[in-house]
């Protein structure tokens, strides 16, 4: 018994051995406009499929909404007052099965202007 026991236990590491290593990048993406984020998110998937890499995604954040209040006039009529927001939408794109290809692609890539891209290997 403590034989089978030892042998599913060095099977288990054996089979934990060959799935430990897959290339994996993990792409962010922040942008302040939906449509600027939307067109560079296919930009970015049309670049990764050419390479044959398996994309995750694009895959819909929270947005981030920063709301600003302050007083129209400058000392006296606190009841009046304007509210600015600002709204950081955001992406996310997991890429399996890199391959060096994949990594040139995406560094050779042109974005559009307001768009923050953030690449974990």
């Amino acid at each position: 018994m403590a034989k089978k026991k030892e042998e599913k236990k060095k099977e288990k590491k054996e089979v934990g051995k060959e799935e430990e290593y897959r290339p994996k990048i993990r792409i962010k993406v922040k942008a302040y406009d939906h449509k600027i984020i939307d067109q560079a998110m296919r930009t970015i998937i049309e670049a990764i499929e050419r390479t044959g890499a398996k994309i995750f995604g694009p895959i819909p954040l929270p947005t981030e909404k920063k709301i600003y209040t302050v007083n129209r006039s400058t000392f006296v009529h606190k009841d009046h007052r304007d509210q600015f927001e600002s709204r950081v939408h955001k992406r996310l794109i997991d890429v399996v099965e890199v391959t060096p290809k994949t990594v040139e692609s995406l560094t050779d890539l042109h974005l559009p202007a307001g768009v923050d891209i953030e690449i974990k290997m």
